[in-house]
């Protein structure tokens, strides 16, 4: 929790206890993102009336850093201008000030519920792309790439099921916790910010393939994909959009 005000520090820190969660306290945003780079966490609760400078950057350079751990902004910002910004830096979810707690104590439930994703693997790993399960990171390269709670998830899922098909629909109900039959472009439009942040040319990906109709299929390393194309060219789906 990144709280300055020390009442709210204490009061939030006992009900959160009292949940059964384990709290660790920032009073400021530098110490904040010190604690998101070092340690793990589950979520991230982000006072964006810091005093120490522009808010939004903690939660900017906590997603350049590589992390996707949720973020849950704390606010006394009502414009919807505000909102929007935040989750545009990479914000999950945010709560306006003064909030009734039993709504802060939900929308933390839902953000565990809707990421959390089982792994044996602390790590796991495809081609030049390292994901680092515990900690929520991803680096291509060896660098870290800026990733959101939801880009985190659907990249994770589509690598746990690297060359087999993944329906849209099951997308949607097991990383967005929507119906399966749900109509919304979200998952289109979080596969493209993936390519842009993955692939070296988004516009003839080599990673996350499109199946049209069908869904999306990770292939991961050139080997996976010159064999995983051609058995599509061999007639088992000439339908592929890359």
């Amino acid at each position: 929790m990144i709280e300055d005000d020390a009442t709210l520090r204490s009061a939030l820190s006992a009900l959160l206890r009292e949940e059964g969660y384990s709290v660790a306290i920032a009073a400021d945003g530098s110490e904040g993102l010190k604690m998101a780079i070092t340690r793990t966490f589950d979520v991230i609760l982000l006072d964006i009336n810091q005093p120490d400078g522009d808010d939004f950057n903690v939660c900017r350079d906590i997603r350049q850093a590589g992390i996707a751990i949720p973020i849950l902004i704390l606010t006394t910002r009502t414009h919807m201008i505000d909102r929007l910004l935040g989750f545009r830096l990479g914000a999950d979810d945010s709560v306006t000030k003064p909030f009734d707690t039993a709504e802060l104590l939900a929308r933390i439930e839902v953000l565990l519920r809707r990421v959390r994703v089982p792994s044996q693997q602390s790590t796991e790993r495809a081609g030049t792309i390292k994901i680092d399960v515990r900690h929520s990171r991803v680096a291509r390269d060896g660098k870290p790439v800026s990733m959101t709670t939801h880009e985190f998830q659907l990249l994770h899922y589509l690598l746990k099921r690297a060359g087999r098909c993944v329906s849209r629909g099951e997308l949607l109900k097991t990383v967005w916790g929507y119906a399966s039959n749900s109509t919304t472009r979200t998952i289109d439009m979080h596969i493209a910010s993936l390519r842009k942040k993955l692939e070296v040319d988004p516009k003839s990906p080599r990673l996350i393939l499109t199946l049209p109709k069908l869904g999306y299929m990770f292939v991961g390393s050139s080997g996976t994909y010159n064999r995983q194309m051609t058995a599509l060219n061999n007639g088992e789906d000439k339908n592929i959009v890359r």
